[in-house]
């Protein structure tokens, strides 16, 4: 069972988290009409008396742009000064994850958008490693990635991660870790919550905006540091064969971070994984406010 953070905040106010609770006929519980946010954060190791939250301003500009998509305007500012808030109140003392969610919090049956009212809450809970670091078996799904012209894959809609969903069960039901998705053009998109890389003769690869994958921020700093170390960069369409004879596949997101994958249905991948495991160590050196270089995508909370 999860361990809850005890505040959470609803309504605009906060509140223990076994009292935040909505009516049974909310409008987003039954139409999907909701966008949340996720983001990792950690007692700082070098300060006690501070909370590290990985780059803390890109979150909340995504979700705020979320927001937009729903018709609701919330802005970077007033979630970023939310959760600073929902930090303080809570003072965690471990590794934990803070998830805000807008959504309609109106009561009416139609889908729609107009005319409804909408709510902003945040909770959070304890959050260890999400995958393996020693690695995760994948399978490609039988389920494929939507596309943003039926959805807005932009923004973090609640309702798309149906498919999201359906493929994690599908591949732990199959004996699995995680779900690789294709896109409706039949090309490799991402996993069931989770961005794809991939090594190939000293490139490093990963499906472009294009290819209807959501814009990982984990991803960006990804590419941000490979381009720092050097690394050939290639952003463009991946076909399934690809994975299969890759040097290094790996995820990445704020709840996975960077996780290596091992097997990919029954092809062993190789298990020398250099620049996987530079990325991630570099990566995590930034999230504990240990690297001089990204000081800048660290905000320290004081608690």
């Amino acid at each position: 069972m999860e361990k809850f953070l005890p505040v959470a905040y609803l309504q605009n106010r906060f509140l223990p988290f076994q009292d935040a609770t909505i009516s049974i006929a909310t409008h987003a519980l039954h139409y999907g009409t909701g966008a949340f946010g996720g983001m990792r954060g950690i007692p700082d190791p070098q300060n006690p008396n501070q909370i590290l939250l990985f780059r803390f301003d890109r979150h909340c500009q995504r979700l705020s742009a979320s927001a937009k998509m729903l018709h609701f305007d919330l802005p970077a500012d007033k979630i970023q000064q939310t959760i600073t808030d929902f930090v303080q109140k809570n003072k965690p003392t471990v590794s934990f994850y803070i998830r805000p969610f807008i959504y309609t919090s109106g009561l009416g049956i139609a889908p729609r958008l107009h005319n409804i009212e909408k709510d902003f809450l945040i909770y959070g809970l304890e959050l260890a490693d999400y995958l393996s670091p020693e690695g995760v078996t994948c399978r490609v799904s039988s389920w494929c990635r939507q596309e943003d012209r039926s959805l807005p894959l932009r923004g973090k809609i609640s309702a798309a991660y149906i498919t999201s969903s359906l493929a994690k069960t599908e591949a732990i039901e199959s004996g699995f870790d995680e779900a690789i998705l294709m896109n409706t053009q039949g090309k490799v998109c991402e996993a069931s919550g989770m961005n794809i890389f991939l090594m190939r003769n000293g490139t490093l690869i990963t499906p472009g905006f294009e290819q209807d994958i959501l814009e990982g921020i984990t991803r960006d700093s990804v590419l941000t540091i490979a381009r720092d170390l050097g690394i050939p960069i290639q952003e463009r369409p991946v076909d399934r064969s690809e994975l299969l004879i890759a040097d290094e596949v790996f995820l990445c997101g704020t709840a996975a971070k960077v996780a290596p994958v091992k097997r990919i249905e029954n092809y062993e991948l190789p298990k020398d994984r250099p620049i996987t495991l530079q990325l991630r160590e570099i990566l995590t050196a930034v999230t504990e406010n240990r690297s001089e270089k990204y000081r800048d995508w660290v905000f320290p909370i004081p608690v």
